[in-house]
């Protein structure tokens, strides 16, 4: 209740400061908001792709980021519920989230214990996201976990925008329901403010399955010739009724709503607070510094006779977690004509405490895992004539201790993770880039304990730990860029190398997470195209597809690494006259292997999703078709331990309908 008030007493007090002056200044000499250090542009030789304001704001609605991410190049994703809400997952290249390093505003939203960004547990965030940059391959220096499969950064609000205000309320199929109100400031006597807050509920499309949550967004600014300040806090509750168990291939022929959790819940809340300031040394040099704390506490049922397919009874199991996080970033940059460069340091530690229990035994034990990480990099630009010549070097520190009934060594690893690479502009509009890059990434604790939440002991008394060493991978990206009033097109190769891959085997752990298996030697290969082509002021064609070509040697047997499609094609069609617009968009998914032998898989499938919308005056009304042919698929599965194929079915035909208004 304290912190509750806490916040309440901040809004308060901001709005008093800005009730001050109402009058909009003009801000053209002042420093650019928008925090640039880490992102890519058209000349950083990596591969990349931005999604606007205007994109996330049309396609969101309140549904989580991973669909929205899956229709990019190299992305598949797949719910729990089988619906747009509660937990779903996504995978860059074939490589799980784990390893895919999440920012926003350059602050880690990954927690550092189990790698994991939960955007579940920030609900409707997209409706606060100003652009999203997703960079595949190791690409630049991030704070936080290692950029392994590449990253995703998350941008706040812009508070330059105009002073606004959005109400929007939306109910769907399998009764999905959002409402959320929202309101921009502007700037008005050097101060902005921007709140947003929602509501998101859905039953989910399987039986019990269901999502309840909410979430409060807040960012303000203080903007002056010379510095600029920004604090973001990002809050949020949800409830889930499970669905993480597969369902086997003989009992959806008979039910395809069938949920193979039985009475299992779970509950969490998550909050984010970030200070950011930019200071202007000179004309071509800044400081940008932040310092950032996230908190975390929830819990979750585990039904342990489910899990084991055996009948179901009145006990449960229940893990509990409480964590925080709190670390410190800061750059300096310098930017000239011909040349920029930017170096940098972050820290932060980590806590997070493990509890078990049983709903009629009571606790069963309680542990505690610390993770700590300083890094350091330096990276530069330097063009002459045509070609950019690109260098970036992280030194990256990381150690994890753990506190529990077992005796436990600290474990350290470090990494130096260094990428050069080259661009061409043969003329205004084409690019061309090359690029080498190297990065290391130490185990999860769930890599380490094999699935356990307490950490196991062998009959001498050691800890059972089943992945120690870190994993290596090598990464070229050669690619091309082309932007013109009517095409933007982008394409390029890619070859990963691995080094001891930790790499998932198909298989949950005895907490409900997935295990993983290093292997010996591994490589994922591979093209990626994004395209807009517009054919006049009514019609535009925009394309991300993507082949992806991957192989694992493994004790002298060669394979392809679970859950990686070598085909995906996302195609939309737009249409929009006026205030009316109408968009398909069709995704085709190759077939995918569930377990290494590679003798069971997820069919390939087709859906075709739509949407109509219309805008007058202040008002903007959205209808969503989704799975328009009424396809039946899955996207993701396993073969559990008696040999079984198990699946994640996804949601037939359902329809959205939102309305906002804007004043």
């Amino acid at each position: 209740m304290k912190k509750h008030l806490s916040l309440y007493i901040l809004v308060f007090i901001t709005n008093q400061i800005f009730a001050q002056d109402t009058l909009n200044e003009k801000v053209s000499n002042k420093l650019q908001e928008v925090i640039v250090s880490y992102q890519a542009d058209k000349l950083t030789p990596i591969s990349f792709q931005n999604i606007s304001a205007k994109e996330i704001k049309a396609k969101s609605v309140g549904q989580e980021p991973s669909f929205l991410l899956s229709q990019t190049p190299s992305i598949t994703n797949y719910s729990d519920a089988g619906s747009s809400q509660g937990y779903s997952y996504y995978r860059l290249r074939g490589i799980d989230q784990t390893r895919i390093n999440t920012t926003l505003d350059g602050a880690p939203m990954n927690e550092p214990e189990d790698q994991g960004a939960y955007f579940s547990n920030y609900p409707d965030i997209l409706n606060s996201v100003n652009k999203i940059q997703i960079q595949r391959g190791v690409s630049t220096s991030k704070n936080g976990v290692a950029s392994y499969a590449g990253s995703i950064e998350l941008f706040s609000p812009n508070l330059y925008d105009s002073s606004n205000t959005t109400l929007g309320i939306g109910y769907g199929s399998f009764n999905s329901f959002r409402a959320f109100g929202e309101y921009n400031s502007g700037i008005k006597n050097h101060k902005a403010l921007y709140m947003r807050a929602s509501k998101v509920y859905s039953d989910g499309y399987k039986y019990h399955s269901s999502n309840n949550s909410a979430s409060f967004f807040l960012s303000s600014g203080l903007f002056y010739d010379n510095s600029t300040w920004k604090l973001n806090i990002l809050a949020g509750h949800q409830q889930n009724e499970l669905a993480w168990l597969g369902v086997s291939d003989s009992l959806i022929l008979i039910d395809r709503k069938t949920n193979a959790n039985k009475n299992e819940r779970d509950n969490f809340t998550q909050c984010f607070v970030q200070i950011q300031n930019i200071y202007r040394k000179r004309l071509f040099s800044t400081i940008q510094s932040s310092i950032y704390y996230t908190y975390l506490k929830g819990n979750y049922d585990f039904n342990l006779n489910g899990f084991l397919g055996l009948p179901t009874t009145s006990e449960l199991y229940n893990y509990a977690f409480q964590s925080n996080l709190i670390g410190f970033f800061c750059n300096y940059t310098v930017s000239k004509k011909q040349f920029n460069w930017t170096t940098g340091i972050q820290g932060n530690i980590y806590n997070r405490q493990h509890t078990g229990s049983d709903n009629m035994i009571g606790q069963l034990y309680k542990n505690t895992g610390y993770k700590h990480e300083l890094s350091v990099f330096t990276k530069g630009e330097y063009t002459l004539d045509i070609a950019t010549f690109f260098a970036d070097v992280q030194y990256r520190y990381s150690t994890f201790d753990y506190k529990g009934s077992v005796a436990f060594d600290k474990l350290q690893w470090t990494f130096i993770n260094p990428k050069v690479g080259i661009s061409v502009s043969l003329n205004s509009n084409s690019t061309f880039y090359y690029s080498i890059g190297k990065t290391g990434r130490e185990p999860t604790r769930n890599d380490m304990f094999g699935g356990n939440d307490d950490l196991l002991v062998d009959n001498l008394g050691n800890p059972i730990l089943s992945v120690k060493t870190a994993e290596y991978v090598l990464n070229h990206e050669l690619g091309f860029r082309f932007q013109s009033n009517k095409v933007n097109f982008s394409s390029n190769l890619y070859y990963m190398s691995f080094r001891n891959e930790i790499v998932l085997n198909g298989k949950f752990g005895p907490n409900g997470l997935v295990l993983t298996n290093n292997v010996d030697k591994s490589f994922r290969t591979g093209i990626e195209l994004n395209a807009t082509y517009r054919i006049n002021r009514k019609f535009e064609l925009i394309n991300n597809s993507s082949f992806n070509y991957s192989r694992i040697e493994e004790q002298k047997e060669t394979f392809t690494p679970i859950l990686t499609p070598r085909i995906i094609v996302n195609q939309e069609v737009v249409y929009h006259n006026k205030g009316f617009s109408v968009t398909s968009h069709f995704k085709y998914q190759g077939k995918s292997y569930i377990d290494f032998s590679n003798t069971s898989t997820v069919n390939s499938y087709l859906v075709v999703d739509g949407k109509v919308g219309y805008e007058m005056k202040r008002y903007e009304l959205s209808l969503f078709v989704n799975n328009i042919t009424n396809t039946k698929y899955f996207n993701n599965g396993y073969i559990d331990t008696d040999g079984s194929k198990k699946y994640f079915v996804q949601a037939p035909t359902n329809l959205y309908f939102s309305v906002k208004y804007h004043f």
